[in-house]
């Protein structure tokens, strides 16, 4: 569960309301194409801009509609009494593992940081992602908080950002964290651009933005670097440049990728959560465009 490929799928939006059925479709489309698991209400799935309500109805939607293919629930939230409260709702759900990323307003501490992990995994039967991702919380994780945390119980994987340029500066940095951790906690990477250095330098996951919505591309990445095919996996990463040069440009990968699903019919117009107002009509015809370019919209 904590290997492989873990999609992460948009949570789309309709007159500020979750839209269940693309988001459904969504989740079977992840299940079908056999990721390895499903993280729904990651930062690709809004889950900061969702009510409690919400997410506990899109994590029972993705539990329901995903078969055997296990599913992560985020849970991170301002208040530990709201992660809490969140995580009860994911494991009522069916989640087999949580996510959590340390949101904030006040800039928190290590200690800060280390102690909302104690106090969840104390208070859940579940196996706990720590999510890592400083663009979005604010907060940036040391190696040696890795280590505290990971040595918590139910700490099952670290979803780390983007490896180091080069694969041999990519390996030291996985080998520095696994010297910090427990064998049992796997390393996953995220930052798509850097997927397949990740893996071809010893992560044993990719939690993945793209997979949530072209799961057949991330798999390929992703099992070719798994069958140890490691130029394969990073020529076609190669070969994906420019959509990750979009990511880049566009300030993250959230509005691209919502500008995807909505350009192939698997998401409603305009399905992010105000204030975020996606890409403008010239920023969606350049993705189409290297959609199209790139053969993804097939």
């Amino acid at each position: 569960m904590f290997t492989g490929l873990s999609a992460f799928p948009l949570t789309p939006l309709a007159h500020d309301a979750v839209d269940e059925a693309p988001f459904v479709r969504l989740v079977e489309r992840l299940r079908e194409a056999g990721v390895d698991s499903i993280t729904a209400l990651g930062s690709t799935g809004s889950y900061a801009y969702l009510s409690g309500e919400e997410r506990s109805r899109v994590a029972r939607l993705a539990v329901e509609h995903a078969g055997s293919t296990p599913v992560l629930v985020g849970i991170g939230a301002l208040r530990t009494s709201q992660v809490l409260a969140n995580a009860e709702n994911a494991e009522l759900a069916g989640a087999s593992g949580l996510l959590l990323a340390p949101m904030t307003y006040q800039p928190l501490t290590e200690d800060d940081v280390f102690e909302l992990f104690r106090t969840v995994t104390a208070h859940t039967s579940l196996p706990v992602v720590v999510y890592d991702n400083p663009g979005t919380t604010h907060f940036t994780f040391s190696t040696e908080l890795y280590g505290r945390i990971a040595a918590l119980p139910r700490i099952a994987s670290i979803k780390i950002p983007g490896v180091p340029g080069g694969l041999e500066q990519a390996a030291a940095r996985v080998r520095e964290i696994r010297a910090v951790v427990p064998e049992s906690v796997t390393i996953g990477v995220s930052g798509d651009a850097h997927a397949a250095a990740g893996l071809a330098a010893g992560c044993d996951a990719w939690y993945s933005v793209i997979g949530g919505t072209l799961p057949a591309l991330a798999l390929g990445i992703t099992r070719a670097a798994q069958e140890g095919r490691i130029a394969d996996a990073l020529a076609e990463s190669g070969r994906l440049a420019p959509l990750w040069k979009l990511f880049a440009e566009f300030g993250g990968s959230i509005r691209v990728v919502a500008a995807i699903a909505e350009h192939l019919g698997l998401a409603p117009e305009a399905c992010l959560p105000l204030p975020i107002q996606g890409l403008s009509v010239d920023q969606r015809r350049r993705v189409a465009g290297v959609i199209k370019e790139l053969g993804l919209d097939r």
